[in-house]
């Protein structure tokens, strides 16, 4: 008998039977959800592509048993926006070419709204750097990538900000 759990995925609760106790959330998301935003990059957790939001906190979905989140729920990047509203976080990505080749960016953002909601951005460029290094970009858009999170931050805390050095 295959266990079964139960997801709040991006707002919808999901009954899943898992046809392999072993899948991990970052499969059952891209091949069982067909929820691609996701990445699988390095498939060991060193790049961050596949992050995602579990009951707001930022994981490699790569590194996560489907089954040891029963109950859970997980917010993709699929579910940030509200309709043709972007979140606060891909607007800035957007207005600070926060992106190159675009690979790394869903886990770039969800890793960034993560930080934001968990507190850690403030108006630092160092700390945001350093709280966002889990992340690997390849093409190296790092100084956009940092503009839009502070960026983000800002509006989401109706703050005003300087510049990054």
């Amino acid at each position: 008998m295959n266990p079964s759990i139960s997801l709040t995925i991006n707002g919808d609760r999901r009954e899943i039977e898992l046809d392999d106790p072993r899948v991990t959330l970052l499969d059952l998301l891209r091949e069982r959800l067909h929820l691609t935003g996701a990445k699988k990059g390095c498939d060991r957790g060193q790049c961050g592509a596949c992050t995602i939001l579990v009951d707001g906190r930022r994981i490699n979905s790569c590194l996560a048993l489907a089954v040891s989140y029963d109950g859970a729920a997980i917010t993709t990047i699929e579910g940030l926006a509200d309709g043709d509203a972007l979140h606060p976080v891909q607007q800035a990505f957007i207005d600070h070419d926060g992106f190159q080749c675009g690979f790394c960016t869903p886990g770039q953002i969800m890793s960034a709204v993560g930080l934001i909601s968990e507190g850690q951005a403030g108006s630092d460029p160092e700390r945001v750097r350093e709280a966002m290094s889990g992340n690997i970009c390849r093409c190296a858009a790092y100084k956009g990538i940092t503009e839009a999170v502070l960026d983000a931050e800002a509006a989401m805390s109706g703050t005003k900000r300087e510049k990054a050095a």
